[in-house]
């Protein structure tokens, strides 16, 4: 199964955090409280992050992170980047390839076609889209009736939550939510 990890997951909650609140620094310890995660697992997180170049730090007792830059401009690529290397779903699909059959497989081609799928899939998706920040299209015509039902209504448990106090609250876009606010 292609899963990111719970580092990962919690590494997004902790950026969302951040982008919750544009423009001010927030300790360790804050965003340790305001996600509910340990202050290791945090502390440990936003230095991979500023390793990755995702947030800024400040010392000092005005000191802080923020983000580097707007979160509709740090992909999900970026931040599993940041936590867990490059997106590679098969050895042949990473950049260095270490594989003893990679001259003689046939499957090779299709799987590094469904990797960089996937990869341009991260590339796109923001953290503002993954914060519930920015809306993310669910609904999309081109797909087959067969599909659609998948996707369309939303379920509940596709709301996403933003950093705690924070009273930015999202729904994801639908058609239907457009032509009603219409």
């Amino acid at each position: 199964m292609l899963r990111i990890s719970k580092l990962t997951d919690y590494g997004t909650m902790v950026l969302a955090c951040l982008a919750s609140r544009p423009g001010q620094r927030l300790t360790a310890t804050a965003v340790a409280e305001r996600t509910r995660l340990g202050l290791p697992t945090v502390s440990k997180l936003l230095k991979s992050f500023h390793r990755a170049g995702l947030v800024t730090s400040v010392r000092g007792s005005l000191g802080g992170y923020q983000l580097a830059r707007a979160a509709t401009g740090i992909s999900a690529a970026e931040i599993i980047d940041a936590i867990e290397g490059p997106v590679a779903i098969t050895e042949c699909s990473g950049h260095h390839s270490a594989c003893d059959l990679e001259t003689v497989c046939s499957t090779g081609t299709a799987w590094q076609r469904v990797n960089l799928a996937i990869r341009r899939s991260l590339d796109e998706l923001s953290l503002a889209q993954l914060s519930g920040q920015e809306a993310v299209a669910l609904w999309r015509p081109e797909l087959s009736p067969t599909v659609r039902p998948l996707l369309w209504p939303p379920r509940p448990s596709l709301r996403v939550a933003t950093c705690p106090r924070s009273s930015k609250t999202s729904t994801p876009w639908s058609p239907r939510s457009t032509a009603m606010a219409s």
